[in-house]
């Protein structure tokens, strides 16, 4: 099992702006998008500050976000990374396969990735994703080039919304979604 330490907090930064996000868009009767919370089983507490110090991972996760953006069902990730590249690595197999049995029943699924290096945030379809997933596993490249990110689906802030991705699944769902 995987244990949870100060890496652990790695895009809390990145999740806060998007968790604000999702409250601005439920107030509006925009979405309702909900935070999976990862299950975790103390090791290590420290009980004058009431903290965990260590613990493991009970479960996998399945993804960071799931929820219904008018009667559409999405479930995305947020990723973050300080390369120019977002390593594949940093996607988990079980993170694939959840979106790809989450798309086959009809919703959509995505990344959103904060590149540090550019200051940008990004919506990353799972068919992209998926594309070069099939191909690291084939022995190509092992990260997605910010290249590969298509520039109309950039996720700025806007209305309220720090992280506002709905202006980019609307962009999304317009432009590329072959229904």
């Amino acid at each position: 099992m995987g244990y949870w330490n100060t890496r652990g907090l790695r895009g809390s930064t990145f999740e806060e702006l998007i968790n604000y996000s999702n409250d601005t868009y439920r107030s509006k009767g925009l979405a309702l998008i909900q935070k999976i919370p990862t299950p975790i089983k103390p090791v290590e507490i420290n009980h004058a500050n009431r903290t965990i110090s260590l613990a493991y991972f009970e479960q996998k996760s399945t993804v960071d976000y799931i929820g219904v953006v008018q009667s559409i069902p999405v479930c995305f990730d947020a990723k973050e990374t300080t390369r120019k590249s977002l390593p594949i690595n940093n996607i988990h197999p079980h993170q694939i396969s959840f979106m790809e049995d989450f798309q086959k029943q009809g919703g959509i699924s995505f990344l959103l990735v904060y590149f540090l290096a550019y200051d940008t945030y990004h919506m990353l379809p799972f068919d992209i994703l998926k594309e070069f997933w099939d191909n690291s596993l084939k022995g190509g490249r092992k990260s997605i080039p910010y290249d590969a990110f298509p520039k109309d689906l950039e996720v700025y802030s806007k209305e309220g919304a720090f992280i506002h991705y709905l202006e980019t699944l609307n962009t999304y769902l317009l432009n590329y979604k072959n229904d």
